[in-house]
């Protein structure tokens, strides 16, 4: 799908400025809803978690992690299972219209991580983490910009398979047994939750380090003087 590009003249000055318009609605909706629900669905698991912070038998229990409870979201745990059930499926749902809508869009081809993008990943670690030139911009989205958005989208594919096959081990035998059983399935989870929270904090850099048009873009779908020749 082509970058839609346009020119804003500025009243004042008469100064020309190119946006393109990287961000279409549903990309943006789904963005702002995933965000609100990973943060609703880490507090509560983690509030889940605080009935038995371990991995291992229950007699005698070895406590992994005592999570404090200010940092959990539900309270108790029926309260934290309520809050993670509901936002699971506002996360599924909003997961679903997100990948229909890159299919059918083709707007995949933006952010689809592929094997010609291999050899443009160190150049962008070494520009990020250390100090390195910044390689010329060709696309809206970076070699490592497309690595971390595919992986997320995978994280986010095996975080509700395990989740469900905890959630209904009986019922989705098959699938707790692919994972080695009910507890892997359990531990995968809570390292998938870990992994998600890497990528957040990666993402909050990337944003920190593209500046501030690059975070209007993902509020209004259009950014500003882009760095990547805009169609």
């Amino acid at each position: 799908m082509a970058t839609r590009a346009i020119e804003i003249e500025n009243a004042k000055t008469g100064e020309v400025t190119e946006a393109a318009y990287e961000h279409p609605l549903i990309v943006r909706l789904c963005h702002w809803v995933n965000a609100i629900s990973l943060f609703v669905l880490v507090g509560s698991g983690l509030q889940i978690f605080r009935a038995f912070p371990s991995f291992g038998a229950k007699i005698p229990q070895q406590n992994l992690i005592d999570w404090p409870k200010s940092l959990a979201i539900g309270g108790w745990l029926g309260g934290a299972l309520q809050w993670h059930l509901t936002f699971m499926w506002i996360y599924i749902g909003s997961g679903l219209l997100y990948l229909g809508y890159q299919v059918f869009s083709g707007n995949y081809k933006q952010v689809l991580f592929v094997p010609r993008d291999i050899p443009g990943v160190w150049p962008m670690v070494r520009h990020y983490f250390f100090f390195g030139p910044k390689p010329p911009a060709t696309e809206a989205y970076n070699p490592l910009q497309k690595h971390a958005y595919t992986t997320a989208f995978v994280l986010g594919v095996l975080s509700v398979l395990t989740g469900i096959a905890i959630w209904k081990p009986v019922q989705f035998s098959w699938l707790a047994w692919m994972m080695g059983g009910f507890h892997y399935a359990r531990l995968w989870h809570f390292l998938l939750m870990w992994a998600m929270i890497g990528f957040i904090f990666g993402h909050l850099v990337m944003v920190v380090l593209h500046g501030w048009n690059n975070f209007v873009s993902m509020l209004t779908g259009w950014k500003k003087e882009p760095e990547y020749p805009a169609k």
